[in-house]
Parts: structure tokens; C-alpha cells; sequence
């Protein structure tokens, strides 16, 4: 599980970042989750617990108070997130469950959760650790929803909830799809994997089978930033992670995201800081689809962690920057794509020290 330590708070930084409790609207805001602190322990083994969340827009840790969390999750860890549903996975006999526990207009009292069927591996695939997760719909209740998993291996597995009694495990080309992203494409109906350095993007239907083999399909590109030889020398020297990104309105952009490692004493390993995100816009032109270099992608705010990766105008939301990035996992902040400018957020009073349930989640509605 990916773990990262919020930046200490400065006596010097005159920013006030507060607690407080939510109140539900008919929408919410978009949330990073943190995690629970358990309140009270239920004799049937449900716990009462309060579910933590960080507020982007306002910069201050956000409580759900008194959730009931299932027993069935006890023993489980989050594995990834999609559409604002939580997925957990037991390492002991790999069931997966899905729910609506970090959802603030959900039921306190009885959040939903849907038991899916065991994880099986693929021979000698591991299942262990997963990249992330998608769903093709905003509810795993609606009849035509498939979630998929992306293992970090050559596995793809995908499921019909409440209809599949088992999953449809996939073998993905060897040695290019290792670490890569899945989301879903509403506009296509497929779910994309880009492969690394974002030269080529897989495709699988919604009801690919066992022996499928994923479509392919060349990424052209057209611009890049002036940059200095000194700057992509470092950037040479960067990790590099590419997502595929789809607005609601069906505009799909491709990031590239660069991050500088140095070892740090805290955390007793490697640490990475985020150096720039290079956007490409996808448009059509009489060659075919073309990727094109953007540093305005207007009122859009563009979300990054180990859940599916999402978009939201910001003038849905006081307080988003619009034309950002926001991001966790390499580094936890926005990143002004106009001026090129990080900014790493600071920990609100409360926060714990370690993020071990580390997804954006986006807006709810009613």
C-alpha cells in the first residue's frame, strides 16, 4: 500500500488550515481520502468510526462522523476507487468487496456493501499488488456495470457485479503494461491501458474474453514545451507515469507526469517530488487522432492517484484552481499547468501522519 507523509506544517506559513465537520448538499466536493478513527466497537463486530477526508478547495481535513463500518472490512485494505466507490481486497482469501462507506450522502448506518467473487491468478502472475481499478458506471448496482482490476503483472481482471460468479482474468502482453493505468472511456466503451513512454494505448472491450488480444493503437504527437537543455536533462532523470484522462464531456487528454526521487530519513526510503506534468490534448484531424502539446486545459481540474483518474470544472467547486493538476503519490498537491508552479499542501490539524488509503474521490450527487 502506497504511503506518504503529509508536509509539516510551517511557522512561517501564514495559511490557516482548519477541521471541521461535513454537512451534506445535494453535491459534494471532491475528497482524498485519509482514512478511520474508530469511536466504538459494535457486539455483532461492526465498528462506529469516523471516516477522515481532505478537502482540496479549503485545504483542511473534512469528518464524516459515526459511519458504521461492515465487519466484513476489517480484516480487508483499499485496493483502489472508481465513480467514489471504495474496493477492498483480503490478502487471506482474496474476496473483494465494494462500497459506498467514504460517500457523504450514503447511510451512516448501513453502508452499502457488494461482495464480489474471489481473485484467481493467473499462472505465475501474482495478484498481491494492485495498480488500479475502473468501473464502467457510477453504481455497481446498475445492470450493464463492469469493474476491472489492472494487477502490477500481466493481469487484467473484470467482473459483472451480481451477475458474474467468477472473474475474467486476462493476459496482457508481457513487459510493456507491467505498472500501466486503466481507466474507462465512456465515449468508447473500452477500458484504456497506455504503455509506458505513452507511445502506443491497449484497448479491451467491456466483455473481453480469457484469449482476447487488446487492440493497439500508435500515439502520434504534435508539440512540446521549450525547455533549456539543462531542464530535460532532469527531466531525463525523472520517473515518468502517463494516465489517460476523459472529461465529462468526452475530451480525453494524456499526462505525463515527472517526478524526481531522493531518499528520505523520514520515511526510511525513496521520495519522490513532483517536477511537471506535460498535458496532450487529443484532437482529430484529417491524419487521424493526434495528441497535441496543451498548457491550458481551461476550467478543468484534472485528479491523479491510484483510483481512476478524473476530471472536474473547476467553477463546480469554490476553491479548485482551474487549468490543475491534483495529485498524491508522488508528492501531495496541485500543479498550475499556466505557470508551471507546484504547490505541495501542508497538513491540516488532525491529519494522521500516514496516508494509507491514499484516493481522490470525486463529487457525489444525489
Amino acid at each position: 500500500m502506497s504511503q506518504l507523509l503529509f508536509r509539516k506544517l510551517s511557522s512561517r506559513n501564514n495559511n490557516v488550515l482548519t477541521h471541521k465537520s461535513c454537512r451534506l448538499f445535494s453535491t459534494s466536493r471532491p475528497y482524498l481520502t485519509l482514512g478511520t478513527r474508530v469511536k466504538e466497537v459494535l457486539p455483532g463486530g461492526c465498528k462506529i468510526s469516523d471516516v477522515l477526508v481532505f478537502d482540496p478547495a479549503e485545504e483542511e481535513l473534512v469528518t464524516f462522523t459515526d459511519k458504521t463500518v461492515d465487519k466484513e472490512l476489517m480484516d480487508e485494505e483499499m485496493v483502489g476507487a472508481s465513480h467514489g466507490w471504495g474496493f477492498f481486497s483480503s490478502r487471506h482469501d482474496r474476496s473483494v468487496r465494494i462500497t459506498d462507506l467514504f460517500n457523504p450522502l450514503a447511510s451512516k448506518s448501513n453502508p452499502t456493501v457488494i461482495t464480489l467473487p474471489r481473485l484467481t491468478a493467473l499462472p505465475p502472475n501474482q495478484i498481491e499488488e494492485v495498480c488500479n481499478v475502473a468501473m464502467t458506471t457510477s453504481s455497481p448496482h446498475l445492470e450493464d456495470c463492469v469493474v476491472a482490476i489492472k494487477f502490477s503483472g500481466n493481469q487484467l481482471s473484470l467482473c459483472m457485479p451480481g451477475r458474474d460468479l467468477e472473474w475474467t482474468n486476462i493476459l496482457t502482453p508481457p513487459n510493456c503494461l507491467e505498472n500501466s493505468n486503466l481507466m474507462y472511456s465512456k465515449r468508447d466503451k473500452k477500458f484504456y491501458l497506455p504503455a509506458p513512454g505513452g507511445k502506443y494505448l491497449f484497448s479491451y472491450h467491456l466483455h473481453s474474453k480469457e484469449e482476447d488480444i487488446p487492440e493497439v493503437q500508435e500515439v502520434v504527437y504534435r508539440g512540446h514545451p521549450e525547455l533549456d537543455q539543462s531542464e530535460w536533462e532532469l527531466l531525463s532523470s525523472c520517473t515518468r507515469t502517463e494516465y489517460l484522462v476523459e472529461s465529462p464531456c468526452g475530451e480525453r487528454f494524456l499526462i505525463k507526469w515527472y517526478a524526481l526521487g531522493f531518499y528520505s530519513s523520514v520515511l526510511k526510503g525513496v521520495y519522490h517530488t513532483t517536477k511537471r506534468f506535460m498535458v496532450f490534448r487529443e484532437e482529430e484531424t484529417t491524419e487521424g487522432s493526434i495528441m497535441c502539446y496543451t498548457e491550458d486545459i481551461g476550467d478543468m481540474c484534472i485528479f491523479l492517484s491510484k483510483s481512476e483518474a478524473f476530471s472536474v470544472p473547476a467553477s463546480s467547486c469554490v476553491g479548485l484552481k482551474p487549468n490543475s493538476i491534483y495529485h498524491i503519490g508522488r508528492g501531495l498537491g496541485f500543479y498550475d499547468l499556466s505557470t508551471g508552479n507546484p504547490h505541495e499542501y501542508l497538513a491540516p490539524d488532525g491529519a494522521p501522519t500516514v496516508l494509507t488509503l491514499p484516493y481522490w474521490l470525486p463529487p457525489y450527487f444525489t
